[in-house]
């Protein structure tokens, strides 16, 4: 894929394998888009109608590692030209979640019902794009070897607020044994732009995790003896922050099925 210029690129063959992702997810794909059009960047998804927008785009760069923003849309606009070729964040999500006064009232696969002229999308940096760089480096991890979900945790850990948003930092887990996890610190250290290095290693209950066998999202991963939770801040963060704030409309992603776009994960690393 080559960037001609902001937000345009040339479609190769490359460029397809995101694309036809895409267009697999218009097509009904509703599963966990972990291990999905390997080399290209992924993103957590919130959209919020213009008058909240501000408020969001402030909480953002005040917590800029669990919501690195990737990309916008125009209000009213389903297309973000900057992050791929014919991308619609109405249809190009395997399912979203629909938000009402902070909870959850549908999950649909495509959200053409909902969609409305002041809506504004967001698009944050996902974790998916620095595991691709941790299983190059020859690090193991759990849940894409059993084709699961990443364990994700609300911690006890307060965000920064603004305006209505406010609400408790959401983590992802991976386990590794030591040596292996200040590997895994290096190489993430290197990917600011999708969340970056570890917020916490070991003792999840000193950020407010009782139960590690339990996440709040997506699918529990066995910790074994010789390991240690590892902990990533995470761009489901914002659904916390919206059941917190009870934001009375905003659509997300479902938690592990993310947006693909044409962006490549190698041109996120910072040297």
């Amino acid at each position: 894929m080559t960037i001609l210029a902001a937000g345009q690129f040339c479609e190769d063959q490359d460029s397809l394998v995101s694309r036809q992702a895409r267009l697999a997810c218009r097509a009904g794909m509703a599963t966990t888009t972990a291990g999905v059009a390997g080399g290209f960047v992924q993103g957590n998804l919130a959209i919020l109608p213009e008058k909240l927008a501000g408020s969001f785009h402030r909480f953002c760069q005040l917590n800029p590692k669990p919501c690195p923003i990737i990309g916008m849309s125009d209000p009213g606009d389903p297309r973000i030209p900057s992050l791929g070729i014919d991308l619609d964040i109405r249809t190009d999500l395997p399912r979203y979640r629909v938000w009402r006064d902070g909870a959850v009232v549908d999950e649909p696969t495509d959200i053409m019902a909902h969609w409305r002229d002041d809506l504004v999308a967001f698009v944050l940096g996902c974790s998916y794009s620095f595991e691709e760089a941790l299983m190059e480096g020859g690090l193991p991890l759990r849940h894409v070897e059993g084709k699961l979900r990443v364990p994700m945790y609300r911690t006890n850990i307060a965000c920064s607020p603004s305006g209505p948003f406010a609400g408790p930092l959401v983590v992802s887990m991976r386990p590794f044994r030591p040596a292996q996890a200040i590997r895994a610190i290096q190489i993430t250290s290197r990917f600011p732009s999708v969340h970056g290095a570890p917020v916490h290693l070991g003792h999840p209950q000193s950020i407010g995790i009782s139960d590690i066998a339990r996440p709040d999202y997506g699918d529990a991963v066995p910790v074994g003896a010789d390991e240690i939770p590892v902990f990533w801040a995470c761009g489901v963060t914002p659904q916390a922050v919206i059941a917190a704030a009870k934001v009375p409309f905003a659509i997300t992603h479902a938690p592990g099925l993310m947006l693909v776009t044409d962006l490549r994960n190698k041109d996120l690393a910072v040297l």
